[in-house]
């Protein structure tokens, strides 16, 4: 990790541009603390000034990838009335699914066993979702008294897998396991556990192996198109990209590589 900063409840590894960066709570399926969110948040946000970062890695360590806000936690004793707990760790969470959407960088969720409440989110705000076996989500908020729709549920939901499956989901809380998921098109594909960092990885590689602002600007326009008005303006946003990035070094690498039958070298410029 160099000089970047140490967590305690992640770890970030680095493979050359790529980052795994792994949720260290096993012996409590990796629950979303206070700890884990401010961390996660705290990584997220510096990823904007960390242009060495192309692709991150998001997983879990031990028995599942997330099981979903720290119950305990959360029902502990505290100077904070029920609301203002209440509005701290929604607010908490939604900058951080917010921040994994804006950085530039895409994120690769590998799920396993539970990926339930705030870590189904967390699944559904990642670019690509590589699951195992063993991997059951669920949107779980709607079973403990409250809405279905939480830390952007709602929002991704409907967008992944359309209106009527994401009502399913959310007006139940039922689980959703990875066969059924990979059907839905909510997973990339289903792999053994012992091959998720592989996969990701292998993914990843391909990804970095492209041009570095045009790996960015690509995750941007999928942001931005997916809630376009109309055609007219994601062919606009389209265009804008493609002409700025004609204009780099990088492209002018990739076209010179092509004709010379060679791997392009890149400099992100």
């Amino acid at each position: 990790m160099g000089s970047r900063k140490r967590y305690a409840t992640i770890m970030v590894e680095a493979h050359g541009p790529i980052e795994v960066v792994t949720l260290d709570r096993p012996g409590s399926l990796n629950a979303l603390s206070n700890a884990l969110v401010g961390e996660l948040l705290d990584y997220v946000q510096g990823l904007r000034q960390r242009a060495e970062c192309r692709v991150v890695i998001l997983r879990g360590n031990g028995r599942a990838f997330c099981a979903g806000l720290d119950i305990k936690e959360h029902r502990a004793a505290t100077n904070e009335t029920p609301l203002q707990r209440a509005w701290r760790v929604q607010i908490a969470l939604s900058d951080l699914l917010k921040a994994m959407r804006a950085a530039p960088q895409p994120f690769i969720a590998l799920g396993h066993g539970a990926a339930c409440g705030g870590g189904f989110s967390l699944m559904l705000a990642a670019d690509v979702r590589f699951g195992a076996p063993s991997l059951r989500m669920n949107a779980a908020y709607i079973r403990i008294g409250l809405g279905g729709a939480d830390i952007g549920s709602s929002y991704f939901l409907p967008r992944l897998v359309g209106a009527s499956l994401a009502a399913e989901l959310l007006l139940t809380g039922r689980f959703l396991d990875a066969d059924r998921a990979l059907r839905l098109g909510l997973l990339s594909d289903v792999v053994p556990e012992e091959r998720l960092l592989e996969t990701g990885l292998a993914l990843a590689d391909e990804m970095v192996a492209n041009a570095p602002y045009g790996l960015s600007l690509t995750k941007q326009a999928l942001n931005l198109a997916i809630d376009a008005p109309s055609l007219d303006a994601a062919l606009a946003l389209e265009d804008r990209q493609q002409v700025m990035l004609q204009a780099t070094d990088d492209h002018h690498e990739a076209m010179t590589a092509f004709v010379e039958k060679r791997p392009p070298t890149y400099h992100g410029r």
